[in-house]
């Protein structure tokens, strides 16, 4: 007898270290082709890479990549959107809750037990049997019960293991969701206070304009008044004045916006919400390192967060598929009963029942089945939006590489024009004041300067932005690439 129950519990043994459904193995990134191994221009037919297994990095610091734009206002807004922003709040939230669902999922390892003490008045019915009582009598008499009920699923199958996995699974996934609302915050609020600090300068300009403007308007009138010039002249002048003042309630409302804007990015009301005044946009732009390499993907949190669904759902096939096997309980019960209160406690009145209990999944009408095949279509979309994020990641990346370079060739030909147009201003200012043309050829040559200039300051603001929107598609900059960046993978 004992060479068998030894061999019984050797059995379950090697049972409970199994766990049906499949392992799981990261698919490829790409399914079509092999991951490039540089972005852009940098990569070549032969330059290939393998990618990676993204590990979860939550908690890991992912450093104050805005520092290097060398603004401390910046720096201070950042602070603030971290400490404050209820987007950012909301996601904490959810991480907090997958790591509930965890010690939720883990529970199920552990024996559970219970206590339901209990009161119970009753009578008995005349015309029932009573046992040990004589019939055609009736009593009415109190029930003290104090049991302990308990129950202990044995995981044969790993179907406790398997959601478990699951379950730590998408924890790792929400703390990466964290993180990709963190680093979409800190871009937002950086694309934002750019965008506002553009915006600042290209009001300044517009308004030293206008002053401009009106200095030639007087300088009109006054020569209209010594008849050297007509009416058109100032006419043209005034509207020309006009004009450029009514563009500043434009740009007004539009520096009002985006400071509202950064109000609620930084957790605060809109109204009173004031950034510190700056002399001029900066134009500290980092310089990207040579041979950027497309591991940095690896760091992004989205990408990252998708590959940890995708080991939740091969775990979610595991769960369906236990449930095409049996399923074995223990249950126990142990307490007290007496029909006095006096007694309850005593040895006595002492009750238990302990024993087996066996599930056998004979017949589902197919749901087992219909379950298991969700199961498969959720890994396999898992699958495809892994790979998707995967092709956006590269897609925002290169956009983000050619909004640099041709941002920069746009912005170098805007500044040669505005040098142009400036000239051509000074030669249409001269040839007025000495009466060769009219104040048409001067207000033509101010419009194309001003227009010039104020695409200058535009460009800044959004090269700038695009360079934020390519820190953010790298998940949060190269910074610790530069020494691997001149060698290719």
């Amino acid at each position: 007898m004992r060479p068998c129950v030894i061999l019984l519990a050797s059995g379950f043994a090697v049972l409970a270290g199994c766990a049906v459904g499949p392992d799981y193995h990261r698919p490829e990134a790409l399914k079509s082709r092999p991951v490039p191994g540089a972005f852009g221009d940098q990569g070549s037919a032969t330059n290939r890479m393998e990618w990676k297994a993204a590990e979860p990095s939550a908690q890991l610091p992912r450093g104050a990549w805005w520092g290097v734009f060398g603004d401390a206002e910046l720096n201070r807004l950042e602070t603030l959107a971290e400490g404050d922003n209820q987007d950012l709040a909301a996601a904490a939230a959810r991480f907090e809750l997958a790591r509930a669902q965890v010690g939720i999922a883990r529970a199920d390892f552990f024996p559970q037990i219970s206590a339901q003490p209990n009161l119970v008045r009753q009578r008995t019915s005349v015309n029932a049997p009573q046992l040990g009582q004589v019939a055609g009598a009736a009593y009415t008499y109190n029930t003290y019960m104090v049991p302990l009920d308990l129950s202990w699923e044995l995981d044969l199958w790993g179907r406790v293991r398997r959601q478990t996995e699951s379950a730590r699974a998408r924890f790792s996934a929400a703390a990466e969701d964290l993180e990709s609302v963190k680093l979409a915050l800190q871009a937002e609020v950086a694309a934002d206070y750019f965008l506002l600090r553009a915006l600042e300068a290209e009001r300044s300009l517009v308004a030293d304009t206008v002053q401009a403007y009106r200095h030639s308007l007087e300088l009109t009138q006054n020569r209209r008044k010594g008849g050297i010039v007509s009416d058109l002249d100032v006419s043209e002048a005034e509207t020309q004045l006009r004009t450029t003042e009514a563009e500043l309630p434009a740009i007004d409302l539009q520096q009002a916006n985006l400071l509202h804007g950064l109000a609620t990015l930084c957790g605060r009301p809109a109204t009173g919400f004031q950034i510190a005044a700056t002399a001029s946009i900066t134009n500290a732009v980092p310089s990207l390192p040579a041979g950027l390499p497309s591991r940095l993907l690896e760091r992004r949190p989205d990408i990252s967060a998708a590959e940890r669904r995708m080991a939740a759902a091969n775990a979610d096939v595991g769960v369906a598929r236990t449930a095409f096997y049996p399923e074995i309980v223990f249950n126990g019960m142990g307490g007290f009963e007496s029909i006095n209160a006096g007694t309850l406690f005593d040895w006595p009145s002492r009750l238990w029942a302990i024993g087996p209990s066996l599930n056998l999944p004979l017949f589902t009408g197919g749901r087992n089945r219909a379950q298991l095949a969700s199961a498969h279509a959720a890994y396999d979309e898992a699958v495809a939006n892994y790979r998707q994020i995967v092709l956006v990641a590269f897609e925002e990346v290169e956009d983000q590489l050619a909004a640099q370079r041709l941002l920069t060739q746009e912005l170098n030909a805007e500044s040669a024009a505005f040098t142009a147009a400036s000239r051509t201003l000074d030669i249409a200012n001269n040839r007025y004041k000495a009466g060769l043309v009219t104040y048409l050829e001067v207000a033509t040559a101010q419009s194309a300067a001003l227009a010039n200039e104020r695409t200058v300051v535009q460009l800044r603001g959004e090269r700038l932005v695009a360079e934020v929107a390519l820190i953010k598609a790298l998940g949060g900059g190269w910074e610790g690439e530069s020494k691997q960046a001149s060698v290719q993978p």
